[in-house]
C-alpha cells in the first residue's frame, strides 16, 4: 500500500468515525471495519486502501442468508436497483446470501453528508428488504443467525457450565 493510499486511509477513518461516533447503533469492530444496526439489519462498513492514492468506503448489508436464486427473485432485485438511490442488490453463491451494497469515495473528498445519506437510505432500504425476503423466499435474517448463534453460546454455558472465574 503506498503512503497517499494509507492517508486516504486514515482521512476515511477519522471522517466515519466523527461523523457516527454519537449513534448508539455504532460500533467499531476493528480498524478500518464498523457496524451500524438498523432493526433487523446491520450494515457493515469497511474503508479500504486504494491505490495509488485513494481509499473506498464500502457498505455492504447482508440481508439473506441460505436463500436460492431463482428467476423470480432476480428479476425483483434488478427492478428495485433501478430505483435507488443509493447502492444495489446483489446475490453472493457462497453463503447464497442476498447482499445491499454501496461504495462511496474516501479520502479528503469524503464528507460527512454523504456518509450519512447513503448509511440512512442503506439502513431504511435492508431493514425493510431482509423481511421481504425472507418472507417470500426463505432463508434467514442476520438478526435470526446472530440470535440463534447468542442462544446457542447461552445453552452451551448451561450445559458446560464454566466455573466463576470464567465470568
Amino acid at each position: 500500500m503506498s503512503k497517499d493510499a494509507a492517508s486516504a486511509a486514515r482521512v476515511s477513518i477519522a471522517r466515519i468515525e466523527q461523523t457516527l461516533a454519537d449513534s448508539p447503533a455504532f460500533v467499531r469492530v476493528e480498524p478500518r471495519f464498523y457496524v451500524v444496526r438498523q432493526g433487523t439489519a446491520y450494515i457493515y462498513i469497511q474503508i479500504l486502501p486504494w491505490e495509488p492514492d485513494r481509499a473506498v468506503v464500502r457498505f455492504v448489508a447482508q440481508l439473506v442468508r441460505g436463500v436460492e436464486m431463482t428467476p423470480d427473485l432476480a428479476m425483483k432485485l434488478l427492478r428495485m436497483n433501478a430505483r435507488l438511490r443509493f447502492g444495489a442488490f446483489g446475490y453472493v453463491a457462497q453463503g447464497a446470501c442476498v447482499v445491499l451494497v454501496h461504495t462511496l469515495l474516501g479520502g479528503e473528498t469524503l464528507d460527512p453528508d454523504e456518509i450519512l445519506a447513503a448509511l440512512r437510505d442503506m439502513s431504511v432500504i435492508a431493514d425493510e428488504y431482509d423481511d421481504r425476503i425472507f418472507e417470500e423466499f426463505g432463508g434467514h435474517r442476520m438478526q435470526d443467525l446472530i440470535d440463534a448463534s447468542a442462544a446457542s453460546e447461552f445453552f452451551d454455558d448451561t450445559v458446560h457450565p464454566r466455573d466463576w472465574s470464567d465470568a
